[in-house]
């Protein structure tokens, strides 16, 4: 008996190595970047916008991503099938759109205004001499993100229990523990360097274990066959959802917008005229991410016709499992390490953000807002506040009896209805005013924790739909009937690139 466990063990070690190699890659370039972002809040939270094409391609689209697709969506396929494609086109074609028409406005305005932050840019936006919308922009910030952060938590614990036989605390924790390293050191330059690293990852994983998955099946007409004959021959039908699904998860690409996590890199990038090019990039990460969780997911019901074949029955556990059994050992090892790409890559952007809402936005900018604040104390300031976020973060996540996909959705949902209109509004409507942004924003947020408490609402539509029209809504009423700066002009015009400031 011991000459067979020999050879499991020794693969179990391969992989973890092949883990811990990765791990130290990333440890590396927080150290390596440390003293670039010890520099200012500016280096620390945005890069200096010094940013390059390929970084702010694949960190855009690696940060929104997170555990939920590698873990939620392939869970979602597993489940569903070849529907659940259109949870990732939704968002593919919105952020398409935004590192198009949205990205180059954001970061002509906030380079003109030194806008560091999302509250910041709606502060300079609207003129908010009393911060009160900067203060509201924050609140909603800190609710959302706690909860975006614990997901991505919880995703880990996931992780490590299903690959390495840890228990979901001890995952919890040792993720918890990575992710607080390299962000609180190596700040924004850190985490736009790694994001690179793991974009690149998590496509060489998602391409990688499926077709390896096929191929022992017997091939992609074997696969096929088989997958059509689930769910009564709905399981590889596009369209075997209702409507009110299929405008839920087309609405998922809504919350793109609205994410600050994302805003955050259309604003670092060096040369704005890049972000054509910029586009193709990431759209293209995007699409082989999307098809690939997709497809693992259908793979993996094969392999596991019932549910309870998975660990602790859980539809999420089904990219790990199906790796573990199908990869070389290496191999398996980074594609645990691109789970913790998509994990960290989201967690450790959220936390710079919800940093720099209480440290430039409440610290700085309205309890010492005509004071000089020598710029070390505010990077220190600031990597104290990283650490108070993850414990909270991380208290959360250990009472979290949630699926990873619903807790991200809920916080993508409520940053999306609350900043994607109303930050769509503010670069491309003159009309809004500083109140109706305040009544959007507040209004998507309320829209969507009381959607989802309501059994009969929240099994109707995915609540970000509701949340994100009614701040339209009520953006564009109360901006009607209140009055604008009277720069209003010339703080639209700063959002405009020159060649669109001597036509208009």
């Amino acid at each position: 008996m011991d000459e067979l466990l020999t050879p499991a063990l020794d693969a179990d070690h391969v992989a973890v190595w092949s883990f811990i190699g990765y791990l130290v890659l990333i440890i590396f370039i927080g150290v390596y970047a440390a003293r670039f972002s010890s520099r200012g809040i500016s280096n620390f939270f945005i890069g200096g916008r010094k940013m390059g094409m390929l970084v702010v391609a694949l960190s855009a689209v690696v940060s929104g991503r997170s555990a939920w697709l590698l873990l939620g969506v392939t869970g979602m396929s597993f489940e569903m099938g070849f529907s659940a494609l259109w949870a990732v086109v939704g968002y593919t074609v919105v952020e398409f759109f935004l590192f198009f028409f949205y990205a180059p406005r954001i970061r002509c305005f906030s380079e003109n205004k030194d806008c560091i932050t999302v509250p910041d840019f709606f502060a300079e936006r609207f003129n908010d001499k009393n911060g009160m919308l900067r203060s509201v922009v924050v609140c909603i910030i800190i609710v959302f993100m706690i909860a975006y952060v614990s997901a991505q938590f919880v995703a880990g614990g996931k992780a490590f229990e299903s690959s390495f036989h840890l228990s979901e605390t001890q995952g919890i924790l040792l993720t918890t523990a990575i992710v607080l390293f390299y962000t609180m050191v190596g700040g924004f330059l850190a985490v736009s360097l790694t994001d690179t690293i793991q974009g690149l990852f998590m496509v060489v994983a998602l391409l990688v274990l499926p077709v390896i998955a096929i191929s022992h099946l017997g091939g992609f007409a074997v696969f096929f066959a088989q997958a059509s004959a689930l769910s009564d021959g709905q399981f590889f039908n596009p369209l075997a959802l209702s409507a009110g699904a299929l405008i839920g998860f087309l609405g998922i690409g809504l919350g793109s917008p609205g994410n600050p996590h994302i805003i955050a890199r259309y604003m670092s990038i060096k040369d704005p005229a890049k972000l054509k090019t910029v586009a193709m990039v990431g759209t293209s990460a995007n699409v082989l991410m999307g098809l690939g969780a997709i497809i693992t997911g259908m793979v993996g019901r094969i392999y596991f016709p019932d549910v309870s074949l998975l660990p602790g029955a859980d539809q999420e556990n089904v990219y790990p499992v199906l790796a573990s059994q199908h990869l070389h050992p290496i191999m398996f090892g980074v594609v645990i390490a691109s789970i913790f790409a998509a994990i960290m890559s989201t967690a450790d952007s959220q936390l710079l953000v919800a940093a720099s809402a209480l440290v430039r936005d409440i610290y700085e900018k309205l309890i010492h807002r005509n004071r000089e604040i020598p710029q070390k104390r505010l990077v220190l300031l600031s990597r104290l506040v990283v650490v108070l976020l993850v414990v909270m973060a991380l208290a959360l996540g250990l009472m979290a009896e949630k699926l990873v996909f619903w807790l991200v959705l809920f916080a993508w949902a409520g940053l999306g209805a609350a900043f994607g209109p109303t930050s769509v509004l503010a670069l491309f409507w003159k009309g809004t005013t500083r109140a109706g942004m305040m009544a959007g924003m507040i209004s998507g947020a309320l829209t969507v924790i009381l959607w989802i408490r309501i059994p009969a609402l929240a099994g109707l539509m995915y609540e970000l739909i509701p949340g994100f029209i009614t701040a339209t809504v009520v953006t564009v009423l109360v901006s009607r009937f209140t009055r604008k700066p009277e720069d209003a002009k010339a703080l639209y015009e700063a959002m405009l690139p020159a060649r669109r400031k001597n036509r208009d």
